[in-house]
């Protein structure tokens, strides 16, 4: 699992696209192995005090995971949410608020 991470950090190239919305990003990997093609895309933007991440995993053997979340800020306050959806369907969501 400690090579396969290392090979995804190596393996991954960044790209930045322009969007209407402020700070917006993507990033695409792909890792070529023994077992086959494992891919990683991801897309995120900030604006108004919010940020969001989606990101979608491909295994070699066509699964895929999924994770989206966001983060808001105001008055001393974040409030965050993320879903992440195994390669079987079963999802999990998480929430919490941190203030100063």
């Amino acid at each position: 699992m400690k090579k396969f991470a290392i090979l995804i950090l190596t393996g991954s190239a960044l790209s930045v696209m322009t969007f209407a919305q402020a700070n917006a990003w993507t990033r695409d990997a792909h890792v070529y192995g023994w077992r086959g093609t494992s891919s990683v895309h991801a897309s995120g933007s900030c604006a108004g005090g919010s940020c969001s991440r989606a990101v979608t995993r491909t295994g070699p053997y066509g699964n895929t995971a999924t994770r989206q979340g966001s983060v808001s800020c105001a008055y001393g306050s974040c409030t965050g949410t993320r879903t992440t959806t195994g390669p079987n369907g079963g999802s999990i969501t998480r929430s919490g608020t941190v203030s100063r």
